[in-house]
């Protein structure tokens, strides 16, 4: 058994340890082994995988791409840690993507589709309650060990007790982790659910006899990790720089899933103290490209000499996601927060319109619920068939307009908004807040008063704050900034110590298990969740579970959109602006694909598949 820490050993030895291990030497009589199902390439989560066993490249990948040159990435914050795996520490968020492999990568021309990567293949039956995978044989680490059944077990094992808490509900529902060849492990669930077999075969793959004799629960900066991947951690600067070197031993630069990726011979990050200086920095070369989320800024703010002599070049990269969420939370842990009605008051305070308007020259269509933008949204209006039998079960705990059907609130784009007001003072009343003495009271005499917590930098979020402050003063409400340095913001964030923050969710065409860690109860009180809002809706958990045990399209697609008005109508989130695409400014050197994914501008775009071409 791997010497882990004290505190692994001691939650291994509570029935984790026979578990797993049990299984493993059980699995002695491999002879015994017996499968109906078939190896394969790839697994879908509906159908099978659009792409055939000997495919050349992803379809958005140039396998022609040529490798070399480096590029820079400016980014804001600090970091304190190199090990994205646990929660301790802040990590440059690149390393989960650029550093590690899995037994499998996700196409993002697909819903939810996985090709073999660390494995060779996989195997699974028709109900999904097992899943095996066969090694690649030539899978090695950076060291030029390879990569075995026993480092795949033991990083489950690990990260699923002692690693960050989105791998711990996976790990809940792994019944064994078996042995069953020299390069096959199996994995059998707890219950049926079809994404498990997918979830399961996107877990890092940790080097066993790099951590088994470090502490890796609280390891930072003091451990550079061996991985198989395609870059490797070359020199850092802690809190200014870290640079990530192509492995030009790589081990899987020839297989169809790597070909064409992967082609900058150096990516290096670049950290600034203050956000707000990331633009500075690309305007003045010290960095390759920027992601420009103000429409206003990207009409207005690109007529710099580089952009009008061709060296910086404009990109539009379209996608068919989901909106996700982005906007304001508030933390219903907070007992000012727990009434909905409160809630949508101050929704309705918040002057979209006329604060848009201001901030993008109104360029930007509103976020109108978390799946907007897709075929997973609600639709407008009360809910109807199979969405409505879904959530009738629930009506009598579900928030007002739910079933009914809910629209945001919508100003009239001036700035006293006064319509919006008049209804956020009726709503405040009905929830007990009064106005006494010039202030908004509860029944105790308590004032009303907002903490909105930013991280340093987001000069977009303050200045919606500036404006939303003056119309909360209208009602008797205080609201105040806190704007606090990446480390402190994560770390605040963490424990879910404020009153409202900003929050940005992305959510994907496959929603399934990870929506427990954004929405489900365990949230409420475990750290390091997502669930940010703190809500706990057994009817959300219903959705959730009825989403991931979907055994046809239809099924699926009404649980997220039930599931979605369960979400937008329970007034968590004052969401913000969204857009269809992508903007995205760049130097004129590094090149994309003409045939885009999908999912579009999405993680791993970015430089996974581009490449530099010098003119």
């Amino acid at each position: 058994m791997a010497n882990i820490t004290g505190r692994a050993q001691m939650i291994l030895g509570h029935g984790i340890k026979s578990k797993l291990f049990g299984a493993v030497i059980a699995s002695a009589a491999l002879s015994g082994h017996v499968t109906v199902a078939n190896p394969q390439h790839g697994i879908a989560m509906y159908g099978a995988p659009a792409l055939p066993q000997d495919f050349v490249s992803l379809p958005y990948a140039n396998p022609d791409a040529p490798k070399g040159g480096t590029i820079v990435s400016a980014e804001g914050g600090t970091f304190t840690s190199l090990n994205p795996h646990v929660r301790k520490g802040s990590v440059p968020w690149q390393l989960r993507f650029l550093a590690y492999e899995s037994l499998m990568g996700r196409s993002y021309d697909e819903p939810f589709t996985l090709y073999t990567l660390l494995a060779e293949s996989i195997e699974t039956d028709e109900t999904r309650r097992w899943v095996e995978f066969s090694l690649h044989p030539d899978a090695r680490f950076s060291d030029g060990s390879p990569v075995t059944v026993e480092d795949v077990i033991w990083s489950y094992e690990t990260l699923g007790t002692i690693g960050h808490p989105r791998y711990h509900g996976l790990w809940k529902k792994i019944e064994t982790v078996t042995q069953t060849g020299p390069r096959k492990v199996k994995f059998t669930f707890v219950a049926e659910d079809r994404e498990l077999a997918l979830l399961v075969g996107l877990r890092p793959i940790l080097k066993k006899a790099q951590w088994e004799t470090a502490d890796f629960e609280n390891s930072g900066l003091d451990v550079i990790p061996i991985s198989s991947a395609p870059y490797l951690i070359g020199d850092f600067d802690p809190g200014n720089y870290v640079r990530l070197m192509r492995n030009p031993d790589y081990w899987g630069k020839d297989i169809g899933f790597r070909r064409g990726t992967n082609n900058f011979d150096e990516i290096r990050l670049d950290f600034y103290a203050d956000g707000s200086v990331q633009f500075e920095a690309f305007k003045a070369g010290e960095s390759s490209s920027f992601r420009e989320l103000n429409a206003e800024r990207w009409e207005n703010s690109y007529d710099f000499d580089a952009v009008q002599t061709g060296k910086i070049v404009k990109s539009i990269i379209p996608h068919q996601r989901p909106s996700g969420i982005t906007g304001f939370v508030m933390n219903t842990r907070k007992a000012k927060f727990e009434d909905w009605r409160v809630r949508e008051a101050l929704i309705s305070a918040f002057n979209f319109e006329f604060i848009n308007q201001a901030n993008t020259g109104g360029r930007q269509e509103r976020i109108t619920s978390y799946f907007s933008n897709s075929v997973l949204s609600m639709e407008e209006g009360p809910a109807t068939g199979r969405v409505l039998e879904l959530l009738e079960p629930y009506s009598d705990s579900l928030i007002p307009g739910t079933i009914e059907g809910y629209r945001l609130p919508q100003s009239d784009g001036s700035a006293r908004n006064r319509r919006n007001i008049r209804t956020a003072d009726a709503f405040l009343s009905q929830a007990g807040w009064t106005v006494q003495d010039g202030l908004r009271r509860n029944a105790q005499g308590t004032p009303f008063e907002i903490t909105v917590t930013l991280k340093q930098g987001d000069t977009e979020s303050q200045s919606m704050m500036d404006i939303y402050q003056q119309a909360l003063e209208r009602l008797g409400i205080t609201l105040t900034t806190e704007v606090l340095d990446s480390a402190q913001y994560k770390e605040r964030t963490q424990v879910y110590d404020f009153d409202m923050a900003y929050y940005r969710r992305g959510l994907s065409l496959s929603p399934g298990n990870e929506q427990l860690l954004y929405w489900g109860a365990y949230g409420v009180e475990q750290p390091g969740t997502r669930n940010w809002m703190g809500m706990n809706s057994p009817a959300a958990e219903a959705m959730i579970a009825k989403l991931v045990g979907s055994t046809s399209r239809g099924e699926f697609l009404a649980a997220v959109k039930a599931l979605d008005r369960i979400l937008t109508a329970g007034r968590y989130v004052i969401p913000i602006h969204t857009s269809s695409f992508s903007r995205l400014a760049h130097v004129k050197e590094i090149k994309y694909p003409q045939r885009l994914p999908m999912y579009g501008d999405w993680i791993g775009f970015l430089p996974d598949v581009w490449w530099y071409e010098a003119q």
